[in-house]
């Protein structure tokens, strides 16, 4: 199924809070925002940010892709720093504007406690909302679910944007740790946790693994 363009709502950023400035892009990189459902209060967000931190698209709990500049354009979104790249003996490089960045809205991971799910405000969650994972995954074994309607409108976006942008579709493991690909700008689909030791976003639901491997 292509791009449903019914589900994009255009909020654009006010000027100054991206770049418009066009480069080739290689890289796509998976986030969640650590936060609720909706994904025009993340944009709006967006635009209180002086560092200009931003993604190109953001998807709500109901499915809806807000577009917050053009996916030509860039925002900072990996918060990289020369000292990550030194790390993995990797040469420096900015990989921002290089590269896609969707936002997924999701609490993350979650604590249980006497029988019952909380976010890390505390507020309560639904077992129903409440993805346990096999093996736990940077501390945690229970998170926060990816809808039905994300995982299909992220994997609509993703493919659009591959297609747009040459970017090639494979999946790899190692884009929920550390990846050396993703570091070296090399092309390819990622998350954030791919550059970032300290991230958990997104986390490695089955459900889109295997969304991956069918793109």
């Amino acid at each position: 199924m292509k791009l449903d363009i019914t589900k994009i709502v255009q909020h654009r950023l006010k000027p100054g809070q991206f770049m418009e400035v066009k480069y080739d892009k290689k890289q796509i990189y998976l986030h969640h925002t650590a936060g609720g459902p909706d994904a025009v209060s993340v944009a709006k967000y967006f635009d209180t940010k002086p560092e200009r931190v931003a993604t190109a698209f953001i998807i709500g709990a109901n499915g809806t892709i807000v577009q917050c500049f053009s996916s030509k354009d860039w925002a900072y979104h990996l918060g990289l720093k020369e000292s990550i790249f030194k790390a993995n003996k990797v040469p420096y490089l900015s990989l921002d504007p290089i590269s896609i960045g969707i936002e997924v809205c999701n609490w993350g991971p979650l604590t249980f406690k006497n029988n019952k799910y909380y976010n890390y405000v505390g507020g309560e969650v639904n077992a129903s909302h409440v993805t346990t994972l096999e093996k736990p995954y940077k501390g945690h074994k229970h998170w926060f679910t990816y809808t039905d309607a994300q995982i299909e409108s992220l994997r609509q976006l993703v493919e659009y944007l591959c297609e747009t942008y040459n970017i090639p579709k494979d999946y790899n493991e190692s884009i929920w740790d550390i990846d050396i690909d993703a570091l070296k700008g090399n092309k390819g689909i990622f998350t954030h946790n791919s550059v970032r030791k300290d991230k958990s976003d997104m986390y490695p639901c089955p459900r889109v693994i295997q969304m991956l491997k069918n793109l």
